[in-house]
């Protein structure tokens, strides 16, 4: 039997998920052992109870100075800015999406506008985001919406450019105005290509959100890495790394799963990664 045609059962799907990670966990701690053998101060590779420690500090230990628990307070800011700019990037999708993908007046307006605007990188716009919008948390929810939107604009266009033109004909002849055929007809089918254009700009977004709390914050996942660089904090620095990863990684699964459970139709065509 060819590889291609090979199905493995569930639990050999899992244990073949798990290796790639057993396999990072056991080369890292091979490296940490015999760096902290040859030189016990080093703080490169700290050893996975030194991580434990100070991820446990950072999330039940109350800070000496403010009383709040660090690993939180982070979590919470960065999240927030993270909705912000992510629910804002989704609606201007679904709007002007809608709007260029099936209005052809507002596709000769706005399509090339869109397109030359998403080749912008949103890096290089932070600097102008903090002097219009200062420091505070609008020009970071600003950045996540200026390096997600026009992406997701523009895969939801192409979404409802795909849509089968026999359902709009059909809608048409019926007498559906252009309002009932966008709200009846486009919008129920799109919707499953708008979560997936989530999903994909969720990537883009935390670098963003990173990027932006390391420069200018006082709380974050992005700016407590950033603090803690400058005393080679590594115990905090990989245990926060690991945070981060395992939030969107969680979002992006709830995504999928409420994807696959509103749009059961969306996903018969093959298996979703």
């Amino acid at each position: 039997m060819r590889l291609i045609n090979q199905k493995e059962s569930r639990p050999i799907a899992f244990l073949l998920a798990a290796v790639p990670f057993v396999l990072i966990l056991v080369i890292y701690m091979t490296a940490s052992h015999y760096r902290l053998e040859a030189n016990p101060a080093d703080k490169l590779l700290p050893a996975l109870e030194s991580m434990g420690q100070a991820f446990w500090n950072m999330a039940a230990v109350p800070n000496r100075r403010t009383g709040e628990l660090l690993l939180w307070k982070d979590t919470w800011a960065s999240l927030t800015r993270l909705a912000y700019g992510i629910g804002i990037s989704a609606a201007l999708a679904l709007v002007l999406g809608v709007l260029i993908g099936l209005i052809p007046k507002a596709r000769a307006l706005l399509s090339s506008f869109v397109a030359t605007v998403s080749l912008i990188p949103p890096i290089t716009v932070l600097p102008i985001l903090f002097i219009v919008f200062g420091l505070g948390e609008t020009s970071k929810v600003m950045l996540i919406v200026v390096g997600t939107a026009p992406v997701m604009v523009r895969s939801i266009a192409q979404a409802v450019v795909d849509v089968p033109q026999e359902l709009i004909i059909k809608a048409q002849t019926l007498g559906a105005s252009t309002w009932r055929l966008i709200v009846r007809v486009v919008v129920p089918q799109i919707l499953p290509k708008l979560i997936q254009a989530i999903r994909l700009g969720l990537v883009p977004a935390w670098i963003f959100l990173v990027s932006a709390e390391a420069i200018a914050s006082t709380e974050g996942l992005g700016y407590r890495i950033f603090l803690v660089r400058r005393y080679l904090a590594m115990d905090i620095i990989l245990p926060y790394v690991a945070w981060i990863t395992l939030i969107a990684f969680l979002i992006d699964r709830f995504l999928l799963l409420a994807s696959r459970r509103r749009f059961p139709c969306a996903h018969l065509q093959g298996e979703d990664l």
